[in-house]
């Protein structure tokens, strides 16, 4: 048993009618693992199943529409806090589907808010927010430079009165990585939505989603992040080849495209058929889980983990990183 029965489900609900009560029990606790258990509420709907289930599902479709109104009214907020400046505020990630009405925002799991500004107003955007009533998360000062020298994005803030978290991004990778997307184009060619509020053009999401899965970090909550890329995919993915190659990352881009046409059947540019060495260790690591949803593989998942702190920053630096986290963890212990 792995993660294979969600991917199945998801791409063909219609599967679901040979689950036994096993069966179900494993796939929702898998989907609530992978935090796609509003998405597969939503692919379900309507379907014959056990009323147990329906319940469940109906429950799970009731917290999706809670979280995507929490959702949008936090980006509200931010638009009062920032648009009289004039400064253009990027939606990015869940806000950003269910903003724009995609596929991708059905059912999603949202939880913080994160937003793209031009990097040369990013503490104009920091004030401004602080006024409205956002403070800081990270009070220790290694973490506050570290943010400020080296990451895509201020320490992240959050709301003293909603409890609702923001994370304020310049770019899409940490500056240390070896891959420097062009932020600029990102904000100048965004779509403008009905609100003021922005959103990256079709072909940005794909590219984002995929640098965010496949460029930084260990591919936790990948089955989500794949489910994105393969309902933004579905919608539209004209010029995706040239704006990842302008973006530096074709190869994220692409991985992405082998993944969810293995694990969704995504329709995706024939070029980009094919699956090499390295695809089954990702597919490995994605559907890593058991039939309670635990997380297995735990030497691909360390793998991984090591990689995705390999690439986000030069070995020296890393190096560095890690022992000065050591060290301020001994102390404190």
């Amino acid at each position: 048993m792995n993660a294979r029965i969600l991917a199945d489900a998801l791409r063909d609900p219609a599967s679901t009618a040979t689950l036994d009560a096993q069966g179900w029990t494993a796939l929702f606790a898998i989907a609530r693992a992978e935090q796609l258990i509003g998405t597969l509420a939503h692919r379900l709907d309507g379907l014959p199943m056990p009323r147990a289930a329906a319940r469940l599902l109906e429950d799970a479709r009731a917290s999706a529409a809670q979280g995507r109104a929490a959702a949008l009214w936090e980006a509200e907020m931010a638009r009062r806090a920032l648009g009289p400046s004039g400064m253009p505020v990027v939606l990015l990630k869940g806000t950003a589907y269910v903003a724009a009405g995609l596929s991708a925002g059905a059912g999603r799991s949202i939880g913080d808010l994160d937003i793209l500004v031009p990097r040369e107003r990013i503490e104009e955007a920091e004030a401004l927010l602080l006024a409205a009533g956002w403070e800081w998360v990270k009070p220790d000062p290694y973490d506050d430079l570290y943010y400020r020298r080296w990451m895509h994005e201020l320490p992240p803030l959050i709301h003293r009165e909603r409890d609702r978290m923001i994370d304020v991004h310049h770019t899409i990778l940490p500056l240390t990585a070896r891959i420097a997307p062009d932020a600029a184009a990102l904000i100048a060619d965004s779509e403008l939505l009905a609100n003021g509020l922005r959103v990256l053009n079709p072909a940005d999401r794909i590219v984002h989603a995929a640098a965010h899965l496949f460029a930084d970090g260990d591919l936790a909550g990948g089955m989500r992040n794949l489910w994105d890329i393969h309902c933004l995919i579905e919608e539209g993915a004209e010029g995706l080849a040239a704006r990842a190659a302008q973006h530096g990352l074709t190869a994220a881009v692409r991985r992405a495209a082998r993944q969810v046409r293995r694990l969704y059947g995504t329709t995706i540019d024939a070029a980009w058929h094919g699956w090499d060495a390295a695809d089954p260790l990702f597919q490995r690591r994605m559907l890593a889980r058991d039939g309670w949803g635990r997380p297995t593989a735990r030497v691909t998942r360390l793998a991984f983990y090591l990689r995705g702190h390999a690439m986000r920053m030069p070995p020296a630096m890393l190096a560095r990183h890690l022992w000065t986290k050591w060290r301020k963890g001994a102390r404190s212990a």
